[in-house]
């Protein structure tokens, strides 16, 4: 649905994306991920036809974005961060009129219009002012009117910022739901809500690709080093020495509390030493109360790729 082939975009004293390849495949959710700066906007811009493009070449649905703007946007839906709404329309009005501009007419357009309305929960304030709409609601216009044309890719940056956890949560539920017809390209901090939502990952930093695979490829790909919590209690025994004999241990933190010790315990990536740490406290008759491993998330992905550069 996305060709991407060495897309890059320069302005005076500033590379803001550097010879960018990828593609999104039909039917694929893709979280477009990276850091303030990173060349994200930019890059969604360019392939909306918003911003040109110094040098590479880009297509949507087989249409060449820049020589084939019109036929390319035709297949396209795009919600920006910051959703340009006329606040002084209604929203049944709003979205006949933005309708109207992508091609629709008669019957045609009455329908999508209330096949979005339906699907992004509007039916309640059609007939109110966008200016007097919560954000939330006006996230729900601003993409209802991205799909009123019934594209074939949503390319959807930053939808939920600024909403409460309730309207983010409705948020996530509606692009999953649209991930079952279109492609979408999404464009969010909420590393939580990629995990839970999106197919696949890009993560793009300083205007290049650090990482495209799924997230549980990449969490298991992860380099840094990971925690083991064990809580026990052993009496007079100290825990430090003994647990920094194992093999693969880096560092212990202990904190006691009530007659229990808390250790996290940090070990070398991509090992799991708890069938190790338990023979251990069985051999000391220590009495242990919890012993686990932290997963790893698609944050510490993030982070371990970004970081250095930050």
């Amino acid at each position: 649905m996305i060709e991407v082939e060495k897309l890059t975009k320069k302005y005076a004293g500033l590379i803001a994306i550097d010879n960018l390849s990828f593609h999104v495949g039909k039917g694929e959710i893709v979280g477009f991920l990276g850091p303030n700066g990173a060349g994200k906007t930019t890059t969604m811009r360019i392939l909306s036809s918003y911003l040109p493009a110094t040098s590479g070449r880009a297509s949507i649905a087989g249409y060449d974005i820049f020589q084939d703007s019109l036929k390319a946007r035709a297949h396209l839906g795009y919600l920006p961060e910051n959703v340009p709404l006329y606040t002084d329309m209604r929203v049944g009005e709003y979205l006949r009129f933005r309708g109207s501009l992508k091609g629709l007419s008669g019957a045609r357009l009455k329908t999508r219009v209330g096949a979005v309305n339906e699907l992004c929960d509007l039916k309640l304030v059609e007939s109110k002012l966008i200016g007097n709409l919560s954000k939330g609601f006006k996230q729900r216009v601003g993409l209802a009117e991205a799909m009123v044309h019934e594209p074939d890719l949503l390319i959807l940056d930053e939808p939920t910022t600024g909403l409460d956890p309730n309207q983010i949560r409705q948020v996530r539920e509606l692009i999953k739901s649209l991930g079952q017809q279109h492609t979408i390209l999404l464009s969010t901090h909420l590393l939580s809500e990629v995990e839970m939502t999106c197919s696949r990952v890009i993560i793009i930093n300083r205007g290049r690709i650090e990482a495209s695979d799924t997230p549980e490829n990449l969490v298991r790909q992860l380099r840094t080093s990971g925690i083991v919590r064990l809580e026990v209690k052993m009496g007079e025994d100290n825990p430090v020495p003994w647990l920094n004999n194992l093999a693969g241990v880096k560092e212990v933190n202990v904190i006691e509390e009530g007659g229990w010790r808390h250790c996290a315990i940090r070990i070398e990536a991509n090992i799991d030493l708890r069938e190790e740490i338990y023979r251990l406290a069985v051999e000391r008759n220590w009495t242990v109360r919890e012993l686990s491993r932290d997963r790893a998330t698609l944050e510490d992905v993030f982070v371990e790729l970004t970081q250095t550069d930050a």
